[in-house]
Parts: structure tokens; sequence; C-alpha cells
């Protein structure tokens, strides 16, 4: 397909006609990058259903295996790590947990905090299910050139630092 005939820029066709004292450039690149990444999630997720997990279970047991031995953490470290609220992260780990994935216990340091930790299972799941996510991935990235890939992921590091401190 055409860079001049797909969807963004039928939209961006249709607003310059209606609105010709408007920019509409930016949506170039906004909405594209929007549409993309509406794409990018529903094939990611093709993986994370293979292995029985939706994306913030996949999140949180990357979490805990990224952790390093043991493989635990807070429950609030696993919100900050997978940037979601404690409420959504508690409905996570109880289905972790009933699926034999995590455990919890009361942390040592501190007898009122707890802990999840992977279980075995949950590491091998895990480990099974990142690396083809790593599969996956290199999959759609080598929809592009290697050195636009490189370009690309330069570019959006540099934009992602405007918005997120280091």
């Amino acid at each position: 397909m055409s860079e001049t005939s797909d969807h963004v820029a039928r939209i961006q066709q249709a607003w310059a006609r209606e609105r010709p004292d408007l920019d509409v450039r930016p949506q170039g690149v906004i909405g594209r990058l929007h549409r993309l990444a509406g794409h990018l999630t529903e094939e990611l997720r093709l993986v994370y259903r293979r292995y029985g997990l939706g994306e913030g279970e996949f999140d949180v047991l990357a979490a805990l295996r990224r952790a390093g031995a043991p493989f635990e953490r807070a429950p609030g470290e696993l919100a900050t790590h997978t940037m979601v609220t404690t409420g959504a992260m508690t409905k996570r780990i109880d289905r972790l947990e009933r699926d034999g994935l995590v455990t919890r216990r009361r942390s040592s340091g501190d007898g009122r905090s707890r802990v999840v930790a992977l279980t075995e299972a949950g590491r091998d799941l895990i480990d099974r299910a990142f690396a083809e996510h790593m599969r996956n991935e290199r999959r759609l990235l080598d929809m592009l050139a290697p050195d636009d890939a490189e370009r690309l992921e330069a570019i959006l590091a540099t934009w992602l630092a405007g918005f997120e401190s280091p």
C-alpha cells in the first residue's frame, strides 16, 4: 500500500479539504503511531494467549523474572514496574496465584507487608513465553530494514525521554 493511500493519509486529505487553515501533518506521525500500536498490541497478545496469559499477567510474571533470584517483589513494586494501580495488581496476582504461577507470603523484613514470588511453574512458563515473545517481536521488527529499525529506536527513545524521566 502506498503511503498516500493508507487510512491516515485519507483522513489527512479530508481534513486538509475541510480545514485548509490547519496544518494536519502531525496526524501523519501521531495517527500512524496510534494505529501501529493497536496492530502491534494484537500481534503481541497472540503469544500471551498461547500461554494462557493476558497482557497484565505476562507483565507481572516478567517483572518477577527480571527481579532475579529469588524472583520476588512487593505488590507495590510490581504495580510500579507494570504501571498499573494496586487494585488491578491484586486481581492479577489473585489469578496467577490461583493458577499456581506465583505465591504470596509475609515479608521477612516487615511482617505487615507481603511479597509475591514466582513458583517453579511460573518461572518455567515466563521463560518459555518470553522466548517466544522475543521471537515474535523480532518477526514484527523484521518488517523494517535493519538500519531503519535502528534509526526508529533512536528517534523513539529521544521522543519518549520528553515524557518520562530516566
